[in-house]
């Protein structure tokens, strides 16, 4: 598995680098080629799953996600969220914290990827792309 881990410092307060960092649409717009559809609803909680699709047209895939753990920041305490990538073509999981800190908030992302068909060998380079790519759309999501 590709594996790597994305940490920036904010001075948001950890509640709003919670909901700009699992505001899974607007994840859609800062991923080249990337759409995300939310089930109508709004849910976020354990159980919700939502659906990435990468490509062009009918040429692409889709990256389904669930949500298996959902503890918002409160009081002093850090947010986590844990999602598991169940696609065909992508496999995996990501973790999400958000970290209280007395400026404003310490973001930890971790990737561990697996894509079908990409050899093992690969895998330095996809979390060297991934790093990248996850890299500069939390920049995105945090930015003021």
């Amino acid at each position: 598995m590709a594996l790597f881990r994305i940490e920036r410092f904010t001075p948001l307060p950890a509640a709003e680098a919670w909901r700009r960092v699992t505001d899974w649409e607007r994840h859609g717009g800062t991923v080249p080629l990337t759409s995300v559809t939310v089930p109508a609803g709004g849910s976020t909680g354990p159980g919700t799953v939502f659906v990435a699709r990468t490509g062009v047209g009918p040429l692409g895939f889709d990256d389904p996600m669930e949500v298996v753990r959902w503890t918002p920041p409160a009081a002093g305490r850090a947010g986590v969220c844990r999602l598991e990538k169940r696609g065909s073509v992508v496999r995996g999981q990501a973790s999400i914290d958000v970290c209280p800190t007395g400026s404003g908030s310490h973001v930890i992302w971790v990737e561990e990827l697996r894509v079908r068909l990409l050899p093992r060998w690969a895998d330095p380079l996809l979390a060297a792309a991934g790093r990248r790519v996850f890299s500069r759309e939390l920049g995105v999501l945090l930015e003021d």
